[in-house]
């Protein structure tokens, strides 16, 4: 905001000096210069926002599929866990026949 008031504040200045040395005193010259500089300065500060947005999205779905990868991590390792206790149980059965 404030290098946005700057902007326009610098725009008015230079364009009265610059009017001022050509001897050009119309004020509709005046007016324009400061509000192309405001409407640029308007136009950088919503792409500044947007760009804000853009990134507090994409942050939110980092996240959720941090958690989603969680969750598929855990199942996966529920899963696992249960086939190698099978697998346990299949060879502590297969060893217990064969010393019989």
């Amino acid at each position: 905001m404030i290098y946005s008031a700057t902007m326009v504040v610098s725009a008015f200045v230079l364009t009265f000096r610059w009017l001022s040395y050509l001897e050009n005193r119309d004020p509709v010259i005046y007016v324009s210069a400061m509000v192309l500089v405001g409407a640029l300065s308007a136009m950088l500060l919503s792409a500044v926002a947007r760009l804000r947005k853009i990134e507090v999205e994409i942050e939110n779905k980092e996240r959720s599929l941090r958690i989603n990868i969680q969750g598929v991590e855990d199942g996966m390792d529920r899963k696992l866990d249960l086939i190698t206790e099978e697998n346990r149980a299949t060879m502590r059965e297969l060893t217990g026949r064969l010393y019989r």
